[in-house]
């Protein structure tokens, strides 16, 4: 099955216009330039410099919504929890806790955060290959919903935690099915060469063998294939297979009260078509809906990637070999430390002027790139756009997800300031969740020895 990466690269460049008309949170005005559920997204530039990234409450809502109306109306009863690791911020864990979402996390500190933000402790689950006994520890004591477990080792150090805390763990087995989602290689989990999940060859063994160890309680099942689905054909495979389990169990005289969907949902990242939810909810229905299960999902990317993106402006514009039919660069003042995933994943993003007289312009193709010392460190190559002068400012759309949880200080650069969109935050429409860090906040941690602070200068 081609990647979405493959896919993308057999389509039609979208041209600027296109790339806004997709995305029903953006619009262009003639003055103000590009909006954002209204808001011009050059006021927050001008308010806080770039690079910054820009989180939309409104579309944070909105999908949220549309997701469990999609849900609701399939007749699944699926409860939805977030996966924090799509972004941890904890003004967007508010604004999803808020609308009732829960909270899939993967380490402590997700599931601190989770808490920190008011998602109750029954509404998160905790997924991940490599809890530690500390982090399991953490999660008994705070009382959650599930641990999904990964190996037949983690469920024997979960007992053994669990027996020594006098608690009981409620227990999901996460099963690898082994269906390719036909994601890019970095974010398929389904697989059998794989690192997530139990062998589906060796879950009802282990199922039953949970049923035995103390401090254990196996309530149900979990499956998460990868991220970035648009297919829903792996998702119908998969859950076959996990129907076809639960009667195994149940068959066996084994309780199973519960799935948990897993999440991977996609988003159109140029002008194609995003991944449904009813067409999820409609894949779930198929094989589960009649089973008397409690269902959930865990969407991340879904709900948050087209509710963010990355400001940017052109530092300058490079040109190299004849000015015709030579190579062109847009260099931006964001990079690869802010947004990661082009160099990590080959990934699309669209990238649109904030100016509506530059985006109306003859668009040529151009490379671009940010200023970290790293071919890599590429954001689009042969994009169309227009010529930009030196401070135009410029989006990078559907960056919500993977995104600022993704930023490092590589290089010595400060983490980006971040803005979130919302009617509540008064007559600008937007209020600043994260300032800019400062340049001496990058090594206000550091240590150096008494003896290194001698003999220099």
């Amino acid at each position: 099955m081609a990647t979405y990466t493959a896919r993308l690269a057999d389509l039609p460049e979208p041209e600027i216009a296109d790339l806004i008309a997709a995305r029903p949170n953006l619009s262009m005005h003639a003055m103000d330039g590009l909006l954002m559920d209204g808001v011009p997204l050059n006021a927050v530039a001008d308010a806080l410099g770039t690079p910054t990234w820009v989180i939309s409450a409104p579309t944070l809502r909105a999908r949220y919504q549309a997701m469990a109306h999609a849900l609701d109306q399939a007749g699944l009863g699926a409860h939805v929890h977030y996966a924090v690791k799509a972004n941890d911020h904890l003004a967007v864990l508010r604004v999803l806790g808020a609308e009732g979402a829960g909270a899939d996390v993967v380490s402590e500190g997700e599931l601190r955060r989770a808490r920190l933000a008011g998602i109750a402790p029954t509404n998160i689950v905790f997924s991940g290959v490599g809890k530690t006994v500390a982090e399991l520890r953490h999660a008994l004591a705070e009382g959650i919903s599930q641990i999904n477990v990964e190996s037949a080792e983690e469920l024997d150090i979960l007992s053994a935690v669990a027996s020594a805390a006098g608690r009981t763990a409620r227990v999901a087995l996460r099963v690898n099915p082994d269906v390719d989602a036909g994601t890019h290689a970095k974010i398929s989990t389904g697989r059998a060469r794989d690192k997530f999940g139990i062998a589906y060859e060796d879950a009802a063994s282990l199922y039953a063998r949970a049923a035995a160890l103390p401090g254990i309680r196996p309530v149900g099942l979990a499956v998460h294939i990868g991220s970035q689905i648009l297919s829903m054909a792996p998702y119908r495979a998969a859950y076959a297979r996990i129907a076809d389990l639960v009667q195994t169990l149940r068959a066996a005289g084994l309780t199973v009260e519960s799935v948990d969907c897993g999440g991977g949902l996609g988003i159109g990242y140029a002008d194609e078509p995003g991944g449904n939810p009813a067409s999820l909810a409609g894949a779930i229905r198929a094989s589960l809906h009649n089973l008397g299960l409690k269902l959930m999902v865990e969407p991340g990317r879904w709900l948050v990637g087209p509710a963010g993106v990355l400001l940017a402006s052109v530092v300058l514009e490079k040109r190299v070999g004849d000015p015709a039919n030579g190579s062109r660069f847009v260099v931006l003042d964001a990079a690869m430390n802010d947004l990661i995933r082009p160099a990590m994943y080959d990934a699309f993003h669209g990238i649109v002027p904030l100016s509506a007289v530059d985006a109306v312009r003859p668009a040529g193709a151009a490379d671009v790139v940010g200023p970290v010392c790293e071919s890599g460190d590429t954001f689009a190559r042969g994009r169309l756009l227009p010529p930009l002068a030196a401070g135009a400012r410029v989006a990078i759309l559907d960056a919500g997800a993977y995104g600022a949880v993704m930023s490092s200080t590589y290089n010595a650069r400060p983490l980006a300031a971040e803005a979130m969109l919302d009617p509540s935050a008064g007559p600008s429409g937007f209020a600043v969740i994260r300032e800019r860090q400062k340049l001496e906040d990058l090594w206000a941690a550091e240590i150096v020895p008494d003896w290194l602070k001698s003999g220099i200068g």
